[in-house]
């Protein structure tokens, strides 16, 4: 299933963190994997962590980068197939053409900069999780980076749309490569703020039973015997307090695709 991983490591303490997991995921699932670095337009910041490159042109500075890849995290990734690519121009676009070559999963972590400071520079991670058409897992967003072990408990969450039949059998499959136990989420919206009233509760347990019934027919329908539990409340807090009550190692969502109106 997961042959291919591309890792873009920018030498933040963030990339360092997570390399071991990307490691032992490699190790479990026999894949290779790609170490890919960029040089950053010229107007730009290097990241914290970042060497120094020398030279005076961007392929020297490749040339440069190149040789920095290829001394790093060599104790990580003993036993595993490694190969090192310097890019240069834009991260996130670098990172998504070369995924396209045939990566199966891009990891890469968040840097942690904060909300405001995003929400004006944008994130690497966000524009990649935007645009790479293959899986990419990510780690919370913190200053410090957690290496966990291979998951565990692997929570997905679904909607009731054409695509959960595709990431049902995803992460199913998933599961089973890294011998994971796989539970489904899904959340439905509240239907009243009068939940007190006793027809009213009525009414949203109606609501619960029919989206629970229609996830269950995509799970016969795809084979997926995994238990499922079916939400209400507003859809980001509620996964992120299911997730935490799971103790889940993983979180599985799906991506909307990129022509619909607002994206994904």
């Amino acid at each position: 299933m997961i042959k291919h991983i591309l890792f873009p490591f920018d030498f933040s303490p963030q990339g360092s963190q997570v390399a071991p997991f990307v490691a032992a995921l490699a190790r479990r699932c026999g894949a290779r994997v790609t170490l890919f670095s960029v040089v950053a337009p010229t107007w730009e910041p290097l990241p914290e962590g970042m060497p120094a490159l020398a030279g005076d042109t961007p392929s020297e500075w490749k040339l440069s980068l190149k040789a920095q890849l290829d001394r790093a995290l060599t104790a990580e990734f003993q036993g595993v197939t490694v190969e090192c690519v310097a890019d240069a121009g834009d991260a996130s676009i670098r990172i998504t053409a070369f995924a396209e070559g045939g990566a199966d999963l891009i990891m890469m972590p968040t840097r942690g900069l904060g909300r405001f400071r995003n929400l004006l520079v944008g994130s690497v991670t966000a524009k990649v999780l935007h645009d790479a058409k293959c899986p990419v897992w990510t780690a919370a967003h913190a200053e410090t980076q957690r290496s966990p072990g291979l998951p565990r408990t692997i929570l997905c969450a679904v909607d009731d749309t054409k695509r959960t039949p595709a990431l049902l059998k995803w992460a199913a499959a998933f599961s089973a490569e890294v011998g994971g136990t796989l539970k489904l989420l899904h959340v439905v919206g509240s239907v009243s703020d009068w939940l007190s009233i006793a027809s009213e509760r009525a009414l949203q347990e109606q609501v619960r039973q029919e989206a629970q019934g229609r996830i269950e027919s995509m799970q016969r329908a795809t084979g997926i015997d995994a238990p499922l539990r079916v939400a209400v409340g507003e859809v980001v807090p509620t996964v992120s307090s299911e997730a935490r009550q799971e103790d889940a190692d993983l979180l599985v969502i799906g991506r909307g695709a990129v022509s619909e109106a607002f994206g994904r």
